[in-house]
């Protein structure tokens, strides 16, 4: 039961006969004639028609040729087989490969046409022409006008005289570059049963459904999909009119954004007469009404896409002739096991598509099997939860069940009921257990998709040895066990194998020599410990578009690859050497890092569609080719962080317009960044790090590249102040030049770098490209995750899932010099602020307490003066504190944080003071060590007596009753073991307190 509608598939059944009659006329059958039949004045006519265009694709190519005297058997002309006249003309061209332009004849429609007076059906879409002429209403006989997806090189509208057509019986403007205001016209065609009016602009077109289409009685289809239509009439005169168009059969005003308000009344008035009614993608609020229960013809109903809410009326049940239903992707929250009840009735017998995905429908699965009619159930991305079933009834019928991305638990239950099944999807739920002898009686299974579960099991050939139709196969990110002979020949043909995270390894599958059919392979992290065999290499198919090796342990050499369309290619994390071969030049993601290929990466001059390449962390060399321009429409991701590539940074990078990651960190580039890169207005992550680089950070900078996130150019040798104009950088989150010889004073404007003024809830870390096939739900479309390299805690880490969370500044090592601004207080978002090993001489500011996210600060090795601001005791988070080597004075102040960390963190300030230091703070009291007790000789001998056999019993006995009268008390009840440490917590500061008190007061009076 296929949702998508050609405009041909719902035409009328005489209609329908008409077109096929015409199309038995026409010479594409290959019938032969060895008499002419043509009508010289016919003939003539249409090679004056065929004279208007230019032909860059042949379609008139069988016109006028010394062979072919018989017009009749020209290409697109249909004759009556009786009075040998022209009747029909299909001249239609098509879309093109890629579908972005059309491909046919372009020029003018010459008046020529008028002298084919018997002409009835005329299709010149997919064409392109200067306008559509008037004179084309003055063809009398015509039944069927197709000017669908033509393409009007002059401003055009639709000539009015198109109302005259009395005999029209079907209309289709779809997609036409034309204006149509005026709609009267269209009330003239009474003949009309077929009007597709769709991706044509009608919001000047004023009560077009309320008027102008009610007033053709013979109407039976009219698709408005996509029109911008204005907000009908409410007037209850108007809406009074509508009975007098009963015929309308299927109605389609999709992608409108109508109101209910303006699409319910309206349609109300069709309840008698309406069989399939298209609402997708308008604005439909609220719960459905009650009132969809009177269409008792209605056998397709598609409100997709809108805001509906609750669930569906109990009218429902009535529609004993509905067939399918479309709900998906609203905010429907019934709970399931109330909302299939309102299908019962002789809906239950006659309901076969139910598409619910993407709402928010809570509760368990109910048994849908007995819905005795039912073929397709689609309930993926809502919030069901519980277990299946415990027991489903016999149910042959349903082809089609999909439960993806819901919370689904316990195991999965038998499926031998289910024996039509067709397609099973159950990816991202919690779903546990086995599944190898669960799906063995699926012998029609063709899809099926159970990746991202708690499954464990091992599957043998035997399981799979019934599923001979099974085309798609996602066993993904499960504790599976894949074990198959060498030997074996699977009975199916895969398209798409989907085993991520299974274990199918150590050896490479041998299995896979028999699919000759795949455009997906995805079998990476299967703990593979194999070289690739030549075969695999040698046998993949045109059709491949997406392989996947990544992260196994797959050793050898790559061949070239040239032949066959993969457009992406991920075979990272490996142990591949050697150097890259060749790929096809309109791959769009090649992602080869974590291995060790070597030498020089030329080929990159050849790819012409390239999206996504990343060959970080090799050991390739050589400069990088100068010949980015070549791909520049489409690169938007470009690591190649970790190798040795050398020379200068090539200008011809800056053509790279759309890209949004660079990283060339950890490499030997030397020279100033190209200014060509100010270009790159997209780029959210800039990363040059750790390079031989040189010259001034430049200003443009912060001038062009507005949109940056991560700004990293550490461990370079860049010189000179800081710009203001990176100030500009107003998203900035990570900006990192440690590392380098920048001098100068920090610049106050910092504090107006806002990325960095909030706490970040969410992660930033990601890029979505369109890359190919979109997966149903473990792969997607290629998805970029940002990561950037940190000094953190005393290490480097590499950040990505939670890059997003981190804020951070860091200028150290560097030659700044004069004050820490106090506008960096005002980056409350900071999670990381290092400014060490500078020439930093003025105060801690005092309000550095407002930075209250900061787990990391260090301003250690500086020549700071002054107290360390008690406002640094609010940093209740911070994990890493260094302000050592200064010229710090006073007590550090007392908080729990601050005395918890090593003494280290405070060294080399002589005149700082106070814990966790040793050097006490005058007027500290310094507790003494008493003197050691002196005990007499005959003490231990009384002692000895006493440590008798009883003694030791007596003390086992009194520390078991002790310790677990306590302290098992305090284990068991939380309340009581929080009171107990908290009232210990106060005893310790007042004693504190009272001896620091009475310590002083005592030195006073002395």
């Amino acid at each position: 039961m296929g949702r998508n509608r050609s405009p041909m598939q719902h035409l009328p059944m005489t209609l329908l006969l008409v077109s096929i009659c015409c199309m038995k006329l026409t010479s594409g059958t290959g019938r032969e004639s060895t008499e002419k039949r043509c009508i010289e004045r016919e003939k003539i006519a249409l090679l004056q028609f065929k004279n208007g265009f230019t032909d860059d694709y042949g379609v008139f190519s069988s016109w006028g040729r010394s062979s072919q005297h018989d017009c009749c058997l020209w290409r697109g002309v249909g004759c009556n087989n009786i009075t040998n006249h022209v009747i029909m003309l299909d001249l239609h061209g098509y879309w093109s490969d890629n579908l972005t332009a059309s491909v046919g004849f372009t020029g003018e429609i010459t008046s020529s046409l008028l002298e084919l007076h018997h002409l009835k059906h005329l299709d010149l879409s997919f064409n392109t022409f200067t306008r559509i002429p008037e004179f084309i209403g003055s063809i009398k006989k015509l039944r069927y006008l197709n000017l669908s997806f033509i393409d009007i090189l002059e401003v055009s509208k639709v000539p009015p005289q198109l109302g005259n057509l009395s005999y029209l019986q079907s209309l289709d403007l779809t997609d036409s570059s034309i204006v149509l205001e005026d709609t009267e016209w269209l009330s003239k065609l009474s003949s009309l049963e077929y009007l597709s009016l769709s991706f044509v602009d009608l919001s000047e077109s004023k009560n077009l459904l309320e008027n102008t289409l009610i007033r053709l009685p013979s109407l039976f289809e009219l698709q408005l999909v996509s029109c911008h239509l204005p907000e009908m009439s409410t007037n209850p005169l108007l809406l009074s009119m509508t009975n007098s168009s009963t015929s309308i059969s299927i109605l389609d005003i999709t992608n409108n954004l109508l109101p209910a308000s303006s699409i319910y009344p309206w349609l109300f008035n069709f309840s008698g007469s309406l069989t399939n009614i298209h609402l997708t993608n308008n604005d439909l609020l609220g719960i459905i009404p009650e009132a969809f229960g009177e269409f008792r013809s209605l056998q397709h109903l598609d409100m997709a896409l809108n805001g509906l809410e609750g669930g569906i009326p109990s009218s429902f049940g009535n529609l004993s002739n509905l067939q399918s239903l479309y709900l998906d992707q609203n905010y429907l929250n019934e709970d399931l096991p109330s909302f299939f009840p309102n299908l019962s009735g002789p809906t239950k017998k006659s309901i076969q598509v139910l598409e619910l995905s993407k709402n928010k429908l809570s509760g368990s699965l109910p048994d849908f099997t007995t819905f005795t009619a039912l073929r397709e159930l689609h309930l993926q991305y809502n919030d069901l939860n519980g277990t299946f079933p415990d027991k489903f009834e016999h149910n042959s019928n349903i082809f089609i069940l999909d439960l993806a991305v819901n919370r689904i638990t316990g195991l999965l239950p038998d499926l031998s009921g289910l024996s039509s099944l067709r397609e099973f999807y159950v990816e991202i739920n919690s779903i546990q257990g086995t599944i190898a002898e669960k799906i063995m009686p699926l012998s029609k299974l063709q899809f099926l998709g159970a990746s991202s579960n708690m499954l464990h099991d091992t599957i043998s050939e035997t399981h799979l040895t019934n599923l001979s139709h099974l085309t798609y196969l996602d066993l993904s990110y499960n504790s599976l066990v894949l074990e198959f002979p060498s030997h074996w020949s699977p009975t199916f043909l895969l398209d798409v194998m989907l085993l991520s995270n299974c274990t199918l390894g150590p050896s490479f599958p041998a299995w896979l020599q028999t699919q000759k059919n795949l455009s997906i392979i995805d079998i990476s992290n299967a703990q593979i410990k194999d070289s690739v065999p030549i075969w695999f290499w040698e046998d993949l198919t045109p059709s491949l578009r997406y392989l996947n090796l990544s992260s196994n342990q797959i050793h050898g050499i790559i061949p070239d690859l040239m032949h066959g369309d993969h457009l992406y290619i991920d075979f990272s994390s490996n142990n591949f050497l050697g150097p890259i071969s060749l790929f096809p030049s309109d791959t769009e993601t090649l992602l080869l890092y974590n291995n060790m290929f070597s030498g020089s990466v030329s080929f990159l001059c050849d790819f012409t569609n390239m999206g996504h390449i990343d060959l970080s962390n090799n050991k390739l060399s050589g400069e990088l080719p100068d010949c980015w321009m070549n791909l520049s429409a489409q690169l938007f991701i470009l690591n190649l962080e970790n190798n040795n590539f050398s020379g200068r940074i090539p200008m011809s990078l800056g053509s790279l317009s759309l890209m949004i990651v660079l990283s060339i960190r950890s490499n030997g580039f030397t020279g100033e960044l190209p200014s060509s890169l100010q270009n790159c207005t997209w780029l959210k992550l800039l990363d040059v790090g750790e390079n031989n680089l040189s010259g001034r950070i430049p200003a443009w900078i912060g001038r062009s590249l507005s949109e940056l996130l991560v700004l990293s150019l550490p461990s370079n040798g860049f010189h000179g102040n800081i710009p203001t104009s990176i100030c500009s950088l107003t998203q900035i989150q990570i900006l990192d030049i440690s590392l380098n010889n920048i001098s100068g004073t920090i610049p106050r404007c910092f504090g107006n770098l806002k990325g960095m003024t909030e706490r970040k809830t969410e992660f930033f870390g990601g890029f979505q490209s369109n890359v190919l096939v979109k997966f149903r739900s473990t792969l997607g479309p290629s998805r970029y995750v940002f990561k950037a390299l940190l000094q953190w805690k005393g290490r480097k880490y590499e950040y990505k899932s939670t890059l997003g969370l981190v804020t951070s500044l860091d200028l150290s090592s560097n030659r700044f010099n004069g004050e820490i601004p106090g506008e960096i207080t005002n980056l409350s978002g900071l999670v990381a602020l290092n400014l060490s090993r500078n020439n930093l001489t003025s105060e801690i500011p005092k309000d550095i307490g407002r930075l209250t996210w900061l787990d990391f600060l260090d301003l250690s090795r500086n020549h700071l003066v002054g107290d360390i601001p008690t406002s640094l005791s609010q940093l209740t988070k911070i994990g890493v504190l260094d302000v050592s080597y200064n010229n710090l004075l006073g007590r550090i102040p007392t908080s729990t944080q601050l005395q918890s960390f090593d003494a280290s963190s405070y060294s080399g300030n002589r005149a700082l003071c106070g814990l966790p230091l040793r050097n006490p703070c005058s007027g500290d009291f310094v507790p003494q060590k008493p003197p050691p007790e002196t005990v007499e000789s005959d003490n231990f001998a009384d002692q000895d007596r006493l440590l008798n056999h009883e003694f030791f019993i007596s003390l086992l006995v009194g520390l078991a009753f002790g310790f677990w009268g306590v302290c098992g008390t305090l284990v068991v009840q939380d309340s009581w073991r929080y009171a107990h440490f908290e009232f210990l917590t106060h005893v310790k500061d007042w004693i504190y307190v009272v001896v620091a008190v009475n310590y002083a007061r005592l030195k006073r009076g002395s």
